[in-house]
């Protein structure tokens, strides 16, 4: 399309004229999928699940269309404003939700700077398939635009197609862009206001319902929440940085690392399944196999594939991961955790049982030979310069193509018992996304995040979302 801004923006809006002629459920329902009707209810009831709280808040709703959203989030919200640039197809909207006092209609286009609402006004900005219709330059002028009208402490949630078209029937002159995810990931991310705000990525998943119905994961969503930014912490920063050395951790990398390893001996005495089940949960027994099975069913296929396990401990996961994988290494830097996890999986002859530190550069693989890279609470007992290090390393071992995936805890401890001297990293989880991000293999392949969610074992035992994991596919790069 190569057309001016204007002239593309009419483009959009006759073909949206053209789609939503008869006002059907199915130029709503992801333009052009055949089962929509199928799929409109289990959609509709995934996508308003994964949203914030928002009740007896303000919320503004983004290409409203004929209101698939627009009543059931009026049921909650204390004000709506809903939005769309078609006056036949909002117009419809209001004749079946109209009944609903609290909610505005308004027909207006999203990237014209006549609309506006007050700064740090809204709660919760809400759009679903509205993003992948606009420019690239419209996306970055809405974000930060979006970003405005937030309050701090308010989200943004949008779900986008991503990489091709999700329905059956592939229409005609269809100018929606099908962007890779980390498009999207990589404008928010660096919107800021006036550099006083930031958005911190809350969460970023696949549409279930398209998984399960359509065995595709295209359908993506980001939850965004607006923050104070990094670079405008002043005195709370300097005064976490004080608490940080006043905990003892101040002789650099290496003093640290003997730290870790002290900690992890002691932790690790009499091998009890509570020292590997994240450090001191005393629900562990209990949170163990539900745990399990979600990490596990997160994982790319990786059949017949090689596979890394970094900070494999006494095996929790090095079983399961042996009973698919081709071959598997499984490395921890503690000798008789490595040695009791052989006890337990060496009848696995496709695994190799290595004691060694990731954060040595004697441990390493040939470059591209392994198709996965898995761990489980390993960066968060790692420095931050470790960290960007081992990221650095192993997409050198990745295949092009190949996966990383890592779960940690962010924020603060999610176990019980806090336990004495812990020397874990609980960081914002915006920190391994931006390493992970920069991070590229010679400028010629990145990392492209496909995957990242709050544990939902966590969330349904013990109301908490701070159990994040993440996954990274190597691509080509950009540049």
């Amino acid at each position: 399309l190569c057309v001016g801004i204007a002239q593309e923006r009419e483009i959009q809006k006759s073909y949206w004229i053209e789609q939503s002629a008869g006002l059907k459920l199915e130029a709503m329902m992801h333009v052009h999928d055949c089962d929509a009707s199928d799929l409109d209810k289990e959609d509709r009831h995934e996508v308003l699940s994964l949203l914030p709280s928002y009740e007896g808040k303000s919320v503004l709703e983004l290409g409203a269309g004929i209101g698939r959203f627009t009543g059931d989030l009026a049921e909650k919200a204390g004000e709506l404003v809903a939005v769309d640039f078609i006056e036949g197809v909002i117009k419809e909207n209001e004749s079946i939700n109209g009944h609903h006092k609290n909610v505005k209609f308004m027909c207006a286009d999203v990237t014209s700077p006549d609309l506006t609402f007050s700064p740090e006004s809204v709660d919760l900005i809400f759009s679903n398939w509205l993003l992948m219709y606009l420019s690239d330059e419209e996306v970055q002028d809405l974000a930060e635009r979006m970003m405005t009208w937030l309050k701090v402490g308010g989200y943004i949630f949008f779900r986008e197609t991503c990489f091709h078209q999700s329905g059956d029937n592939k229409g005609k002159n269809n100018p929606t862009r099908y962007r890779e995810p980390r498009f999207y990931t990589k404008v928010f991310q660096e919107c800021n206001a006036g550099k006083s705000y930031e958005l911190s990525l809350i969460g970023d998943k696949c549409i279930e319902t398209y998984i399960r119905n359509k065995r595709n994961q295209n359908e993506i969503c980001w939850i965004w929440q607006k923050v104070r930014s990094e670079d405008d912490k002043g005195f709370p920063h300097f005064l976490d940085t004080v608490q940080y050395k006043s905990n003892g951790i101040t002789g650099g990398i290496g003093q640290e690392r003997e730290i870790q390893k002290s900690y992890w001996i002691e932790q690790t005495a009499g091998l009890k399944l509570a020292a590997m089940m994240h450090v001191h949960d005393l629900e562990a027994s209990d949170l163990d196999k539900e745990d399990r099975h979600e990490v596990l069913s997160l994982l790319p296929s990786y059949e017949g594939k090689f596979v890394l396990e970094l900070g494999a401990g006494i095996g929790r996961l090095t079983g399961d991961l042996a009973e698919k994988a081709w071959e598997l290494v499984a490395v921890d830097f503690i000798e008789r955790v490595i040695k009791e996890n052989e006890s337990i999986n060496g009848h696995h002859k496709n695994v190799k049982f290595m004691c060694a530190d990731v954060t040595s550069p004697d441990l390493t693989f040939s470059p591209e030979s392994v198709d996965l890279i898995f761990s489980n609470w390993l960066l968060m007992y790692l420095s931050d310069e470790e960290v960007q290090d081992l990221a650095e390393r192993m997409i050198t071992w990745l295949k092009v193509g190949g996966y990383i995936f890592f779960r940690e805890t962010c924020f603060h401890q999610s176990g019980d018992n806090k336990g004495k001297n812990n020397p874990t990293h609980y960081r914002e989880p915006r920190f391994y996304t931006k390493v992970f991000q920069e991070c590229n293999a010679g400028k010629s392949y990145e990392l492209s995040l496909v995957g990242y969610k709050s544990m939902e074992t966590y969330v349904r035992n013990k109301r908490n979302q701070n159990e994040i994991c993440w996954i990274w596919q190597k691509v080509p790069s950009e540049e």
